[in-house]
């Protein structure tokens, strides 16, 4: 036991470290510096320890029940693209991109939130995490995810509605102009920005994705991700047509790409409109089609917990 958690912490230091060097090899910029290389490593130290928690898990699950059972070969192969795609946003040159284009930056973020996070979603981490305790730490940590003041928390922040409000806080909210300028000068801020995209993220594709097991809130999933693809694609058609350039960090940055500010801003905007309205139009037709054929077979079971 001790040698194997051993190889786990060492594991983690060694990705960590990997991924910090890799990401302040390519860091430059108003947010540079001492805390944009703690930033990165802590990124990195937290990509590393999801990924080794996911591995033990999946790999104890399917050791006692089979390769392929409770979780899918597909939902590992998920999680494992929503995690390299998490990786490739936050500590590839595309993070250093996003310091002098807003239209790079706009791409980190479609990435974090309309890929890494529904793809980690998919994988059905808080099962696959609970295998990689003990068996009395998963019972241990069970009990605390089924209890009372735990799923009073939750609930709310998983349900469709609550999930739609937190997301559509977070998008509009940062794109005002004070906010979204002081994200790309003071890294905490920028750290706090790319946390708070993707946690909205996960409990919005939390809710959409999971309403479907024998929830009565399906319908309400539904609507919450179609009007999401409204406002934000209200949100980057606002970017596309201003007559202006919004954020003034990017004034003198975008010339560097041979683009002017509002070039450089519309280009952004056609990101959020068009591939962004458009991922959240497909996953609500595949989802809906799902949801019709369950309805056709006949209802599934609510799960307690939350969808654990």
């Amino acid at each position: 036991m001790m040698a194997r958690r051993a190889r786990i912490f060492l594991s983690t230091i060694l990705l960590s470290a990997a991924f910090a060097d890799a990401a302040a090899a390519h860091t430059f910029g108003p947010a540079s510096g001492a805390g944009s290389l703690a930033w990165a490593a802590f990124t990195a130290a937290a990509l590393a320890l999801a990924a080794i928690f996911y591995a033990q898990g999946l790999r104890r699950l399917w050791a006692r029940a089979g390769a392929g059972a409770g979780i899918r070969r597909w939902q590992a192969a998920a999680f494992a693209g929503g995690w390299l795609s998490a990786a490739a946003a936050l500590l590839s040159p595309l993070d250093q991109w996003g310091e002098e284009l807003f239209s790079a930056h706009m791409v980190q973020h479609e990435i974090l939130m309309l890929v890494s996070a529904p793809l980690i979603v998919l994988g059905r981490p808080a099962a696959v995490f609970l295998w990689a305790f003990s068996p009395n730490g998963r019972r241990r940590t069970g009990r605390f995810f089924s209890s009372s003041p735990w799923l009073a928390i939750w609930r709310p922040l998983t349900h469709p509605l609550g999930a739609w409000t937190i997301y559509a806080t977070v998008l509009w909210a940062w794109h005002a102009p004070v906010l979204f300028e002081a994200a790309t000068v003071r890294n905490d801020v920028h750290a706090l920005q790319h946390a708070t995209f993707f946690g909205a993220a996960l409990l919005f594709w939390w809710a959409f994705l999971d309403a479907g097991h024998g929830r009565s809130n399906d319908g309400i999933a539904l609507v919450a991700n179609f009007t999401t693809a409204v406002h934000s694609s209200l949100l980057g058609a606002l970017l596309t047509f201003a007559s202006s350039a919004w954020y003034s960090p990017y004034l003198e940055t975008a010339a560097h790409w041979g683009l002017t500010p509002l070039e450089d801003q519309q280009l952004g905007g056609l990101i959020m409109w068009v591939p962004g309205g458009l991922a959240h139009l497909i996953a609500g037709l595949v989802v809906g089609a799902r949801w019709i054929g369950q309805e056709r077979r006949g209802p599934v079971p609510d799960r307690a917990g939350g969808g654990k």
